[in-house]
């Protein structure tokens, strides 16, 4: 029997296919946010913006907090390690838009981490509190948390963290099936999730390894969660989410979009990524994403190794075409 997903409401905001890209640093940009979009998702959350950084309005910041009218409502996520920051970035990013307000307290990397921000503060439960109470406060929209299990595996305490979010005014929880000290090694922890949807009366999203309609089926069932996120996964192909909402809708798996159709999204993903950062950060930008949607086709590695060292704009258009010509002419035909 095909599970369902129900519709889900964040504070006023009505998901109704609770299937949800994940924030992934240097890839759920706004080129890539709009190519799930074109294919469906439920609600697409933004690249990790640091407090102080949306603060100052750096140029970065501003880059990652864009987004198209398409993707509404979005969710914009932040980072940082006081209380007073994350509320005065809450607010800034409520004025210019943001439907919703996601803590991150997920984040694993060393960078963030050494800063006590992202996963630490699962290390530190108060003043990861006092953010998320300053946060709340400081904005009338609704209020988000990610979070992993925990530090390590010998103080794993997302259900106790999610009950007091859920008391000083969080509206959905969001678990990465992993500790801190896990990174992304080792396999999530689907079924720990479940502990933490017991713990609250809030919508519980499970998140981690997600990569396909029966990851999906799996971890909804052994978590108990009320959706899904989808990050890595997702990783040149941008139409999954929309695969596994169609799935939980009808039952049916939608085939992937031909290799045609992927070279045209490629392109314009390709073209978006240009206009967003500029020709030479863009192409350099854009390399991980050309390697993810040719992988495993026929000569796919001998091409991105020729790629991934061209750093002409448009000899890289060209050579895309070239390499997708096979299908392009058997389409014609």
């Amino acid at each position: 029997m095909t599970p369902t997903l129900r519709p889900i409401h964040i504070g006023p905001v009505r998901i109704d296919s609770p299937v949800i890209l994940a924030p992934m640093t240097g890839v759920s940009d706004l080129p890539f946010r709009k190519a799930v979009r074109g294919f469906g998702s439920g609600l697409n959350v933004t690249e990790m913006i640091a407090s102080q950084a949306a603060i100052r309005e750096t140029r970065q910041s501003l880059q990652k907090a864009l987004w198209d009218p398409a993707e509404e409502p979005v969710s914009m996520q932040l980072v940082g390690c006081t209380p007073k920051e994350m509320g005065e970035a809450a607010k800034l990013s409520q004025d210019k838009g943001a439907a919703i307000i996601d803590i991150n307290m997920g984040c694993p990397v060393r960078k963030v981490v050494n800063g006590d921000a992202g996963s630490a503060l699962m290390r530190q439960p108060d003043l990861a509190v006092e953010i998320v109470k300053a946060t709340v406060a400081a904005v009338e929209v609704p209020v988000t948390l990610k979070m992993r299990m925990g530090w390590d595996h010998d103080s794993l305490n997302a259900p106790e963290l999610a009950r007091i979010a859920e008391d000083v005014g969080v509206k959905m929880i969001t678990v990465h099936g992993r500790t801190r000290c896990q990174m992304y090694k080792g396999s999530a922890d689907w079924a720990f999730v479940r502990r933490v949807k017991e713990a609250v009366t809030i919508p519980v999203i499970v998140n981690g390894d997600i990569c396909s309609i029966d990851d999906a089926v799996t971890a909804l069932d052994q978590s108990g969660a009320d959706g899904v996120m989808i990050g890595r996964g997702a990783y040149g192909r941008p139409w999954l989410l929309s695969q596994v909402m169609h799935y939980f809708a009808t039952g049916e798996r939608r085939p992937d979009p031909s290799n045609e159709e992927q070279y045209h999204l490629i392109l314009a993903h390709y073209h978006a990524m240009l206009e967003l950062y500029g020709k030479e950060v863009g192409v350099n930008m854009a390399r991980k994403h050309i390697g993810w949607y040719t992988k495993g086709l026929p000569g796919s590695a001998e091409f991105r190794n020729k790629v991934n060292q061209e750093p002409d704009a448009a000899t890289v258009i060209a050579m895309l075409g070239e390499f997708y010509a096979p299908w392009l002419s058997r389409a014609a035909a």
